[in-house]
């Protein structure tokens, strides 16, 4: 098969609503300018102490954790297209707010809002993408929004960067501007209602499903899942760190390798996840391998040799791979896990894993280098990778079947 044959293959299939779907979520995530220079504009613009910008992060974190938890509840109660309208909009007013007011304490306000309503999103757009796939797509609208959101990231990093270099109420104002455009297009594009998969199954109001504090396989699955995503954020976390302190790197080369990761998941994320999905084995075994890829990532950084720039590209990769085999599927277990009636439970309880993820790995990443040393980091990522991986490809077979097997 060619490469533009297994390029025109992976997007075959998709509907219209998932790909308008996909601009949505991709100018949304090109708002995310404003978060990596929080830390420089409270101590420069603000010539507020390190400990303050510590602080907004903090209370970031927070919001990100509770919106997590709130956009699946209101997500339940509103459906996830009132809600996807009503968070992103609401961030957007809070992130013009913040390029407007200098007052500290506000602005902890305005942060600790405007982290809530933007993960608040996030709940409310897994549910969108069940809802909107054409039966049998869900894994690939799965990807192609993470592909989305991947690209408007990079994109919304790299803008941030230029308006804040010019003024840091411009990239406010950018962020917010770029929320509100996602909540108009939401209106604009997407339709109100869509036919849902789950209503061509019989007695699908009447059965009594499981909620998700009672569903002991999804808790265990998702428990598995979070561990792995702590492991995984370190790559752009700490990595860069060793690299500068322990490697030598110059911050270019360290940016050039970073950049791998978006590159490769915009330039094969989507085939490689048709190419597997074709094959349809046991969903568990792909993100086991995944998880393993991502193991033997982080062995790089304990092996260098010589080479450290080959190291360093060889560990961004494997664990680049790692991320395309297990996330489609791990996120694409979860939506097929869930029901119309409590698809927006589901999803913010995932959407509860990766800020909880966020937040953890790095905190207790630097807890373990201050007290030991990256090398000791790092084997204890292999170690909990590892077991991850295993009990994945061992996860309850019988009971959590195949995601692709149901298409």
């Amino acid at each position: 098969m060619s490469l533009v044959t297994a390029y025109r293959d992976a997007f075959q299939g998709l509907n219209r609503e998932t790909y308008l779907l996909s601009l949505v979520i991709f100018i949304n995530r090109c708002g995310t300018m404003a978060i990596p220079f929080m830390s420089i504009y409270v101590t420069e613009q603000l010539h507020r102490s390190l400990a303050d910008a510590g602080l907004i992060i903090t209370l970031f974190g927070v919001g990100a954790i509770a919106g997590s938890l709130f956009g699946g509840y209101l997500t339940g109660r509103l459906g996830f297209r009132q809600v996807q309208i009503i968070t992103a909009a609401a961030t957007g007013l809070l992130f013009i707010g913040f390029g407007l007011v200098h007052n500290f304490w506000v602005l902890c306000a305005l942060c600790t809002g405007g982290s809530l309503f933007a993960e608040a999103f996030r709940p409310a757009n897994y549910a969108a993408i069940a809802t909107y796939a054409a039966e049998g797509t869900i894994t690939r609208a799965n990807a192609l929004n993470r592909l989305a959101t991947n690209i408007g990231f990079g994109i919304g990093s790299s803008l941030g960067g230029i308006l804040a270099a010019f003024n840091y109420q411009w990239l406010f104002w950018g962020e917010g501007a770029s929320y509100l455009l996602g909540s108009a297009l939401i209106i604009v594009l997407l339709p109100k209602a869509a036919p849902s998969k789950y209503t061509s199954q019989p007695n699908t109001a009447t059965v009594k499903q499981p909620s998700v504090f009672t569903d002991t396989i999804f808790i265990r699955f998702l428990g598995i899942a979070t561990v792995y995503t702590t492991c995984f954020f370190l790559l752009f976390r700490l990595v860069p760190v060793y690299w500068k302190e322990q490697w030598n790197m110059g911050e270019s080369t360290i940016g050039i390798l970073m950049g791998l990761n978006g590159i490769v998941v915009a330039g094969f994320e989507l085939v490689l996840v048709r190419y597997f999905e074709k094959r349809k084995p046991n969903t568990s075994t792909y993100i086991a391998a995944g998880v393993a890829l991502t193991a033997i990532g982080y062995l790089l950084l304990i092996l260098p040799g010589n080479f450290p720039l080959i190291s360093g590209a060889s560990c961004v990769l494997l664990i680049t791979a790692g991320e395309m085999l297990a996330m489609p599927f791990i996120g694409s277990f979860v939506l097929q896990r869930a029901r119309e009636h409590n698809i927006g439970k589901y999803s913010g309880a995932y959407a509860l894993s990766w800020s909880i993820a966020r937040i953890a790995g790095p905190a207790i990443g630097s807890i373990i280098v201050e007290r030991y040393s990256f090398i000791t980091l790092w084997i204890v990522l292999i170690v909990i990778c590892v077991a991850c991986s295993l009990l994945f490809y061992n996860f309850n077979r019988k009971t959590a079947t195949s995601i692709l097997a149901a298409h």
